[in-house]
């Protein structure tokens, strides 16, 4: 007997539509603010519906699928492909895509079984701000010739952006767990 939690059907359902969510969030394209290369998105606001919603282990699943089909279709943000943003200054923010899930995902569960909205918010800011951040700080320090300051300066102005995507997740998430409780039971559990 495997000691790996399997996914249902179920669970694989809720990733095919969290990886599409994400995907169609960047169809309403980017906006390049200043010289960074990085644009503003709104796939990082699926990134952490898909934490707070499905947990890490589906979260991060949905992402990765995103990442895996990004490699042959052009449906990041901007008509980009996976290869086109790890080539750019943008790598680090869809690497950190993956732990930035991973985070506000284990966190929510460890919260559940009530989903608190200014909790929700800190922990969705604590991935999607915090660990999305320091992903895409250290691959612009990477892919540019920016320093650490310079690269977190030139990220600043995306703050106010991100802090709102943080609290909308924070509402919805509050909601759709109180409307179905039992959505992160089970499935998310860390692996025994």
């Amino acid at each position: 007997m495997s000691s790996t939690p399997r996914f249902t059907v179920r669970d694989l359902a809720q990733v095919a539509v969290f990886a599409a969510l994400i995907a169609a969030l960047g169809l309403p394209g980017s906006i390049n603010l200043g010289t960074s290369g990085v644009p503003i998105t709104l796939q990082s606001l699926g990134v952490m519906l898909a934490g707070a919603l499905l947990g890490a282990r589906k979260g991060v699943l949905a992402v990765l699928t995103v990442i895996a089909l990004g490699l042959v279709l052009p449906i990041l943000a901007g008509g980009r492909t996976t290869l086109t943003s790890l080539a750019g200054p943008t790598a680090g923010f869809l690497i950190g895509w993956i732990p930035a899930v991973a985070v506000i995902g284990w966190l929510t569960y460890r919260m559940l079984p009530r989903y608190r909205v200014l909790t929700g918010f800190a922990i969705n800011a604590l991935g999607g701000i915090v660990v999305l951040y320091v992903f895409g700080i250290a691959g612009m320090m990477l892919r540019t010739d920016l320093t650490a300051w310079s690269a977190l300066v030139a990220n600043a102005s995306f703050l106010p952006g991100d802090l709102i995507k943080a609290i909308v997740t924070a509402v919805v998430a509050a909601q759709v767990h109180r409307a179905y409780p039992a959505l992160l039971s089970g499935s998310a559990a860390p692996a025994r």
